[in-house]
């Protein structure tokens, strides 16, 4: 177990770790300098990454993974405490340690924590690890709306809407970007049909406010990505659009 003071110690030296960024659009920003304290604490710390990268790769059970992963996640805790803090100040670094721990919060369905992390990496353009060939936008936009589409009641649709807001001037393929709007749209037509409307919170626009989000959010899924699976989607959201409107002009009367 590592220490209260090692603890404080990886915290401090991650917030050390960074530098400067003026423009973070144009390149990641390098790793920590190895000979400096917080690069050869990062060192340090990579090297048990890897360990740990290693073990998991001896594990062939996904569903095996990934509380494995939520259990290693603990030990970089402090390290990323520190980089976070630095981020706050405009200082980071090319940091594998927090992206990779990104990366696992989604794999053990902690998307608050990913996306808390999700926010460094895009705001300071770090890169993925050359495995996943994909820039860490996509990622986060297609591996968080692929998990809402399988189990949607892990995903919130305030955490979707947040993946879009972060990544909406992400360059990224379009089918990746469709799927996670596919995801909201359905996200917001469950809200839909869930509605009550004696909530404090809600819409003003009522029920039809959801499904209108609900639709413009297929349709520019299938506006992207004709293959996308959102056409009987949209179809059932106009009924409900229709229904409601006919609903509406017959009280007014």
């Amino acid at each position: 177990m590592v220490s209260p003071f090692r603890r404080h110690q990886q915290k401090i030296r991650a917030q050390m770790s960074g530098a400067a960024i003026k423009d973070a659009s144009t390149a990641a920003p390098p790793e920590p300098q190895g000979d400096t304290e917080a690069g050869r604490e990062y060192a340090m710390i990579r090297v048990l990454l890897h360990d740990d990268l290693r073990k998991l790769a001896d594990v062939a059970s996904i569903e095996a993974r990934n509380p494995m992963k939520a259990k290693m996640a603990t030990a970089y805790a402090d390290w990323i405490e520190g980089a976070l803090a630095a981020g706050e100040q405009g200082l980071a670094a090319q940091d594998e340690i927090l992206v990779t721990n990104m990366i696992w919060a989604i794999d053990y369905r902690d998307f608050d924590y990913a996306l808390r992390l999700g926010a460094h990496v895009l705001k300071f353009n770090l890169t993925l690890p050359e495995r996943y060939n994909r820039t860490a936008a996509c990622f986060l936009a297609e591996d968080i709306a692929t998990v809402a589409l399988e189990q949607h009641e892990l995903v919130t649709l305030e955490q979707l809407v947040q993946v879009n807001a972060m990544t909406v001037g992400a360059d990224m393929p379009d089918p990746a970007r469709a799927k996670l709007h596919k995801a909201i749209g359905r996200a917001y037509e469950r809200r839909a049909d869930a509605f009550d409307p004696t909530a404090d919170n809600a819409p003003a626009g009522g029920k039809a406010a959801y499904a209108e989000e609900a639709l413009t959010h297929l349709q520019r899924a299938l506006q992207l990505d004709s293959n996308v699976g959102v056409k009987t989607d949209i179809k059932r959201v106009t009924q409900m659009l229709n229904k409601l409107a006919e609903a509406a002009a017959t009280g007014a009367q």
